[in-house]
């Protein structure tokens, strides 16, 4: 079967500025392509070249004829006064169905999506809009589906939804992300795109990333060769008269092939260099929560959160869309009241806080006056730094520090946000969802440099990878209004919580099971086979043992010197707690179904 999609040869530029030199792509059916590379590479104009949005300046782009192709764009589309039907629907416009097929075939991916369809689509969560968005594209059983930072905006449980959404889809996908869990779960091969070309690499985005390393550590050795051998070749020619008379033309026309390969090499740009300019300690105590809870009127958002964070800890706090997440920060920096319960806060708080809706940009001051408006100097740690040095820690080139913001992408719109923070001290790190729209290179070295602050760390963020990586605690909320305090990072939650609902299962099951075996005769009762039952009367000294070790465990991590550790302990024994709840909460289940028996 031939290619769904061809690029073939592909030059784009925008101004001066090239995003695809002679680039060439193939997508075949049934496969999930990841285009992966930094902000303003040119990842989102790849996708609107494979849907004809864009046109090359040379080069062609193939779509195999009648394939149809749907495209679920990064951005939040504003539709007045439109239901979600009416959205959904105006994915099958021009596609010439019969007006029977229209209602028929939205109304299948309404329910598969679970959205209402009389709900007007502007009163919406940016959640539950981007459902809508990826239901007018599936609407269309398209042959091709581009999805262009398709979790942006999404929290975690829609996130693994959407996974499996796109696990069971049966066209081929491209698709741009910076979420890693989310590309090594979906990707089955990685386009790179650097310094405008394309090139594919087979397998996950972790199988890349280690690829990757290797070959621009061999570019580098390979570059700094070239450089010294023309270095060389340029004091040869330079030499005195004598030498010159007596040159070698064939080493003269290898010498000017060599500057002509110098002058068109493009260089990749420098790494990022990320540090937050941290203030003097606060107190040991950092906030201390007794039963506290936020109610609105009648509308509870969440109760019963007892809670102590202590200098230096690093607290991820997750839960689906409206569970309270953003209401929980502001609880705990003072900003809102506790409706029911106490919140106390330690001395000597210096905030810095990273939050895309809060923090706005001036979009029509130049770059370097949304660092400083008042002077060309930035004082960060002690250094007084020029702010165009200062912004180029941070990837921007020179002849964009003087440019409107407006004319940055998302990514490097949320690059200036970080640059501005990060010239402020602070012992208190409060950062809400600030992977949206950084490219990974530079969300690997947010990452570090989280990982590098001495002070207490609060995150809101549906990045799993990320969240695994920084933080040492959870607070959960679950949509219930309860907020559970969780030691250990996100995968180790997901387990307990995959556990826990086995354990219910299983529960559940006995329980119903129950009435059935009271109601028959005694006789009817199946008795457990010796090994069974030899299991069972075992289990209580075993799940008796394994609590124990639990408390030991638990009041190990509460010691305020725990995280002084090292990172590689601490790691271990976060994941000895994690992997033994989940031991417990299956033993129960498989108590609980032996005596059902």
């Amino acid at each position: 079967m031939p290619p769904v999609l061809r690029l073939d040869d592909v030059s784009l530029a925008f101004g001066s500025r090239p995003l695809l030199l002679h680039a060439s792509l193939l997508v075949e059916p049934g496969e999930r392509v990841c285009v992966v590379g930094r902000n303003g590479e040119g990842k989102s104009s790849t996708l609107r070249l494979a849907c004809r949005q864009l046109l090359p300046d040379s080069g062609g782009v193939w779509l195999r004829p009648g394939a149809r192709v749907a495209v679920m764009e990064q951005d939040i589309a504003e539709v007045a006064e439109a239901t979600v039907r009416q959205v959904v629907e105006a994915g099958l416009h021009g596609l010439g169905l019969e007006s029977w097929e229209i209602p028929t075939r939205t109304d299948i991916v309404l329910s598969q999506l679970g959205l209402d369809g009389e709900l007007r689509y502007e009163d919406l969560s940016g959640g539950w809009r981007r459902r809508t968005l990826l239901a007018r594209a599936l609407v269309m059983d398209p042959e091709l589906l581009l999805l262009d930072e398709p979790t942006n905006h999404l929290d975690i449980t829609t996130i693994e939804w959407l996974e499996q959404r796109l696990l069971e889809f049966r066209g081929a996908l491209l698709f741009v992300s910076h979420d890693r869990a989310f590309v090594n779960r979906i990707a089955t091969r990685i386009i790179d795109l650097d310094r405008g070309a394309l090139s594919s690499w087979p397998g996950n985005y972790d199988a890349y990333a280690e690829k990757k390393a290797a070959q621009l550590a061999n570019e580098v050795r390979e570059r700094e060769l070239f450089d010294k051998r023309l270095a060389q070749e340029e004091v040869w020619i330079r030499k005195g008269v004598e030498a010159r008379r007596t040159r070698n033309e064939g080493r003269v026309r290898a010498l000017e092939a060599m500057r002509v390969e110098r002058r068109g090499r493009l260089d990749r740009p420098g790494e990022a260099r990320l540090a937050v300019q941290e203030a003097s300690s606060s107190a040991q105590l950092v906030f201390e929560a007794e039963d506290a809870g936020v109610s609105y009127g009648s509308k509870r958002i969440f109760s019963g959160l007892t809670t102590r964070i202590l200098r230096g800890e690093r607290i991820g706090i997750v839960g689906p869309n409206g569970a309270g997440k953003s209401t929980l920060l502001k609880l705990l920096l003072g900003e809102i009241e506790a409706s029911e319960g106490r919140v106390r806060r330690g001395a000597r708080l210096e905030v810095a806080y990273y939050d895309q809706q809060r923090a706005q940009l001036d979009l029509d001051a130049p770059v370097t006056h949304n660092i400083n408006a008042r002077s060309d100097f930035v004082m960060v740690n002690g250094e007084n730094r020029h702010v165009s040095g200062y912004l180029q820690d941070f990837l921007f080139r020179p002849e964009q520090l003087l440019t409107p913001a407006r004319a940055l992408s998302g990514g490097e719109r949320n690059r200036l946000l970080l640059a501005r923070l990060f010239a402020q001290p602070a012992n208190l790190l409060v950062l809400d969802e600030p992977t949206n729209d950084l490219d990974i290179d530079t969300l690997e070295l947010l990452q570090e440099m989280v990982g590098n602050f001495s002070g207490t760390l609060l995150l809101v963020s549906h990045d799993r990878a990320f969240i695994d990586r920084v933080v040492t605690s959870l607070l959960v909320l679950e949509g219930d209004g309860r907020v559970q305090d969780f030691v250990g990072g996100y995968s180790d939650w997901a387990r307990w919580r995959d556990a826990r609902e086995a354990a219910r299962v299983a529960s559940r099951n006995a329980a119903a099971a129950r009435p059935a075996a009271g109601a028959a005769a005694a006789p009817a009762k199946r008795r457990l086979s010796f090994k069974d039952q030899r299991e069972l009367d075992a289990l209580p000294a075993q799940l008796e043992s394994m609590e124990t070790e639990r408390a030991a465990l638990q009041g190990e991590i509460a010691d305020p010197k725990f995280y002084s550790r090292e990172h590689t302990e601490v790691a271990a024994r976060l994941k000895s707690l994690s992997d033994l709840e989940a031991r417990i909460e299956i033993a129960f289940a498989r108590w609980s179904d032996l005596e059902s028996r």
